[in-house]
Formats: structure tokens, sequence, C-alpha cells
């Protein structure tokens, strides 16, 4: 929005954030299930799986939480690009 016309882009400003917090609450989701359910409540139940040698609950929650949090922050950059031109805020 400019400076000029404070106005511009009211009508789908509440739409834009509320699509942006929906994402970003879905995949904060995603990772707290990964890190906390994966790692540490379901670690037990998944120590019965090997991944390169390790148990999948040990796996997950050293190095399974890293891995998928990369994955969310560009599938995050690459959705909100999607967004934003949507809403016609892209540069």
């Amino acid at each position: 929005m400019s400076d000029e016309n404070p106005e511009a882009g009211n009508g789908h400003e509440g739409a834009y954030w509320k699509e942006n917090i929906r994402l970003l609450l879905t995949l904060m989701a995603i990772w707290f299930i990964v890190s906390f359910g994966f790692g540490i409540l379901l670690r037990d139940f998944l120590d019965q799986f090997m991944l390169g040698g390790f148990p999948l609950g040990f796996w997950f929650a050293q190095q399974g939480s890293i891995y998928v949090f990369i994955v969310l922050v560009f599938f995050y950059a690459w959705r909100m690009k999607k967004i934003e031109q949507r809403y016609d805020l892209h540069d």
C-alpha cells in the first residue's frame, strides 16, 4: 500500500491475513506433531522401526524435526508468494 492512499487494498486485507494466519497455524501444527509427537510422545512406538541404522523415534527427535522444519520454511515461502500474487501484493 502507498502512503498517498491508505485505504487502498482494504477490501482484501482481511482475506489476505486470514489466509496467511491459517497457513502459519497449519505449518506450525505439522511441525509440532513431527517434533513433539514423533520425537517425544510416539518415540517408544517409532523405535520399533529403523532408519539409517537408528531407531525412528530417535531419528525424528534428533534430525527429522529439523528436516521437516526446513521443508516447511521453503513451502511457506513458495505458498506466500502465490498468496501475495493472488492479492496483488507481490514485488
